[in-house]
């Protein structure tokens, strides 16, 4: 239960011990724990750097598998690194309810964050919480990968809006071309199409509108739940029985024009073809262009614990982690969209997107705010499977009030603190 989890990490917090910094050979040890272990060759470069340059901070850098579950573990033990390299999602909000994480609105590093992706923290927060606790770091961004030559050879257009889109995957089929490859066995990709259109076609605060009662899913989903369905009709035969690497395999070998996926695919694709060309474009889910949003979240993040002892030197290290070559290293490594507002080099497969990010028209991953307890990843699976949209939508407004229950009383109790202010 999440009200278990929560008492739990918030007893924990009130009796802690020192956390990871204390001195070994008049250093300082700052103990910073990540949680992309696909990003580990680049965190120990950094790690190797900070150290070679700095006398008197010990940088330590720790990238386990399922990092989440050993630091919820952590926590519970009283024992809480300095840093926290996490996403943005509802983790990170269940740690600022807690009181884990430090205020770090003092920290001048944050005046060269782009707003966007600070903003999305801040809707994060189940309740408006005073101080900011993370400084985003680099984004991802999620719509629609395509082969580039396949496209030019072709003479396709990109399509700007719902109609155009099926208009193409109609005539990409036409010419014996499998429009788009899905790998929905594993559930979690199903998300990827479902975050695409949800930003599109939901308001970016809908869960946060569902928890103070202004609506529900059966209004806002309906429609997201039919054009996944739609998407359906132009994928792999049986797209279920085949995984993300078999999506991944398949669209590198040319089986299909479009992958409705991330941005964060784009290596385990060109492992298999790596002189690939991809460009992406976000999902055109509406009308009109105007319309549409790049859907796009704080893939990584780095968060100060309260338990912390020495705060300056922690930010020293976000310093270091912010420095432009550092970010650029991580960018190149990753295919992944820099938070801090400075020029960088793009990958060429976000060539697509590049407008909505210099703009700013973008929305987090609706799934940042859903409980893992609710499993809806495996939810949309068995929309799909069973296409009862009507039956998707009950379950979900049913399985919404049970599994955010302790949630949808703070919100209760804050606004009647509160009101409207």
């Amino acid at each position: 239960m999440l009200s278990v989890l929560l008492a739990g990490i918030m007893l924990a917090s009130m009796f802690l011990s020192a956390c990871g910094t204390d001195e070994a050979d008049g250093k300082t040890v700052i103990e910073l724990v990540q949680y992309k272990p696909e990003a580990v060759d680049v965190f120990e470069k950094l790690e190797e750097e900070f150290n070679a340059t700095h006398d008197d901070i010990l940088l330590k850098i720790d990238s386990p598998n399922d990092a989440m579950t050993i630091l919820k573990t952590r926590f519970i033990r009283e024992d809480y690194p300095d840093i926290l390299g996490i996403g943005g999602d509802i983790n990170y909000s269940y740690f600022v309810d807690s009181d884990i994480l430090a205020d770090v609105s003092d920290y001048p590093g944050l005046e060269t964050i782009k707003p966007a992706y600070l903003d999305i923290l801040e809707a994060l927060e189940f309740v408006p919480t005073e101080g900011t606790f993370g400084v985003p770091y680099v984004a991802n961004a999620a719509g629609v990968l395509y082969n580039r030559d396949m496209f030019k050879k072709h003479g396709w257009k990109i399509p700007e809006t719902w109609n155009e889109f099926m208009d193409l995957c109609a005539e990409i089929e036409s010419e014996g071309i499998q429009p788009l490859y899905f790998g929905f066995k594993d559930t979690w990709t199903c998300l990827a199409p479902w975050n695409a259109l949800a930003v599109d076609l939901a308001p970016a605060d809908v869960c946060k509108q569902v928890n103070r009662g202004e609506t529900n899913f059966t209004d806002e989903y309906g429609v997201i739940a039919e054009k996944m369905l739609e998407l359906l009709a132009y994928g792999e035969d049986g797209p279920f029985a085949y995984g993300y690497n078999d999506a991944c395999t398949a669209f590198a070998n040319g089986e299909s024009a479009m992958y409705t996926i991330g941005s964060y695919a784009v290596p385990q694709i060109k492992s298999v073809n790596p002189d690939m060309n991809i460009d992406s474009f976000v999902m055109p889910g509406n009308d009109t262009e105007e319309e549409n949003v790049l859907n796009s979240g704080v893939d990584l993040q780095f968060c100060v614990t309260t338990e912390c002892k020495d705060k300056e030197a922690a930010y020293e290290v976000l310093d270091f982690l912010l420095e432009h070559d550092n970010i650029q290293m991580y960018l190149d490594d990753q295919n992944a969209v820099p938070c801090k507002d400075e020029t960088f080099d793009l990958a060429s497969e976000v060539d697509g997107m590049k407008k909505y990010i210099e703009e700013g028209r973008m929305s987090d991953y609706q799934d940042h705010y859903y409980p893992s307890e609710m499993g809806v990843d495996m939810q949309i699976q068995t929309l799909l499977i069973n296409q009862d949209v009507d039956a998707f939508l009950a379950k979900f407004d049913k399985d919404w009030l049970r599994y955010n229950r302790d949630i949808i009383r703070l919100v209760e109790a804050y606004e009647a603190e509160h009101g409207n202010e």
